[in-house]
């Protein structure tokens, strides 16, 4: 009976064991998958037999049976030696992505925690650091470089082909009207003088018409008939002495005027009807064509590169003073419009100069703000200079950095120009740059102006 029991629990430990383990093999292919399973199968097959061997009465005195066992053993301890071992994991120092922080080498008397395995740390998050509030200087730079400047190859090659056009243009004058005694055609504008330009499509042309002084007066502006002294007449004199025909001129007077209307008519039927420009434009890689419908004189250019605006002047200079033929609008024909262009550029230069000021840097930034607003391209060109060469009279610091409060103060100075609707000439105080501007154009202006004197970023904003 006492046998009975003995081998009973043992039979019931043997079953309990046996449960555990069937249990164990059951769950490892879910856990371990089909080849863990058949490891750990094997490895528990062995390990029960060694169990039983162990528990199990042993035969003392028996060689044969101490000698199965021992054979035995040695099977079951090769038959775990012999189960596949999973896979070894590569190590890190052999993989070719990078470890997600490097090491740190050890300190030299710094204790060494066991580390703990854990999981892969998360990608810090990069917080977005508020955007920093750029100054008023820094604006007018960054619309500069970004807007206005323009690139050297481009204004390099629009000058070559602009040049390369007045060459042909100056042939033909030569060669159609060798009688008109016409002086070399040079450019001008912007472009080359570098005070305001928003790009590279727009040249002035200049044709200089050469007069005798003895046979030629001019007449100043206040006494003619539109009583403006920024337009100017010019008079045959001694026709009695040296009547018409002495000048070659003398086929476009006008009631004793020199008539800009009528030259310009003449210079219009050349562009139009006498030059070759499709042969000119294949000559040059370009295709030319006069604008017909214009009053101007201007030749539009279409290149691969470029497209180019030229506007042809006829000039006229006598007792230091720039006359061209661009009359008002109306039925006055023979007034000369008085040109400061060539004084403002070279005043402006000359502060600059003497000063190592930002003036011409300021009106670039001016000029390009107000031909791009629809409401201020008005003020473009001569106004701005003027304003800046009234204040320069005042304000003595124009170093680079006081651009932007020169260029606020602009504002502020313009404000007060178009509240009394008078501008004067920094050259000839009687000149009203603004008489040709409209009450509401004034106005126009003023508001938007007012609004930028305490905003200006108002003026930067895309258009």
């Amino acid at each position: 009976m006492a046998e009975f029991t003995r081998q009973r629990g043992k039979r019931q430990e043997d079953n309990g064991l046996g449960s555990v383990l069937d249990l164990l093999l059951a769950n490892a292919r879910l856990v371990l998958g089909v080849s863990g399973a058949v490891v750990l199968a094997i490895a528990t097959l062995a390990v029960k037999r060694l169990i039983d061997r162990a528990t199990s009465p042993r035969d003392e005195g028996d060689p044969k049976a101490e000698q199965k066992t021992l054979e035995e053993s040695w099977q079951d301890l090769a038959l775990i030696k012999a189960t596949p071992k999973p896979p070894k994991k590569q190590r890190r120092e052999d993989l070719s992505e990078p470890l997600l922080s490097p090491a740190r080498p050890p300190v030299p008397g710094e204790a060494h925690e066991p580390r703990a395995c854990s999981a892969l740390p998360e990608t810090p998050r990069v917080e977005s650091s508020p955007p920093r509030c750029l100054t008023l200087q820094e604006k007018l730079l960054s619309h500069y470089s970004s807007r206005l400047a323009v690139p050297e190859a481009q204004a390099s090659f629009t000058l070559q082909l602009a040049r390369s056009i007045c060459t042909q243009l100056q042939n033909f004058l030569q060669s159609k009207c060798p009688e008109l005694p016409f002086g070399s055609l040079f450019l001008s504008g912007p472009l080359l003088d570098g005070l305001g330009v928003l790009a590279a499509d727009h040249v002035h042309l200049m044709l200089p018409v050469v007069l005798d002084a003895t046979l030629w007066s001019l007449i100043p502006g206040e006494d003619t008939v539109v009583r403006n002294p920024q337009y100017w007449m010019i008079k045959r004199t001694d026709l009695e002495y040296f009547p018409r025909g002495r000048s070659p001129w003398d086929r476009f007077i006008v009631g004793r005027y020199l008539s800009s209307n009528a030259l310009n008519e003449t210079l219009h039927k050349m562009l139009v009807a006498s030059i070759n420009w499709p042969a000119i434009g294949s000559l040059l890689g370009s295709v030319i064509h006069p604008v017909v419908a214009s009053q101007e004189l201007k030749l539009e250019v279409k290149h691969d590169q470029v497209k180019l605006s030229i506007a042809l002047f006829p000039v006229v200079e006598m007792e230091d003073k720039v006359l061209l033929a661009a009359p008002p609008e109306g039925l006055v024909e023979n007034l000369w419009l008085q040109s400061f262009y060539r004084a403002e550029v070279s005043k402006v230069k000359e502060l600059d100069a003497g000063d190592s000021g930002a003036r011409q840097h300021c009106l670039q930034i001016l000029n390009g703000i107000c031909k791009s607003h629809p409401a201020l391209h008005k003020l473009s060109g001569s106004p701005l200079t003027h304003v800046v060469l009234h204040l320069s009279a005042t304000s003595s610091d124009w170093a680079e950095e006081s651009l932007a409060d020169r260029f606020q103060q602009v504002l502020e100075e313009l404000v007060g120009y178009l509240e009394k609707g008078v501008l004067p000439s920094y050259f000839n105080h009687k000149i009203n740059l603004f008489c040709e501007l409209l009450e509401e154009e004034i106005d126009e202006m003023g508001f938007m102006l007012y609004r930028a004197v305490s905003e200006p970023e108002l003026l930067l904003k895309e258009k």
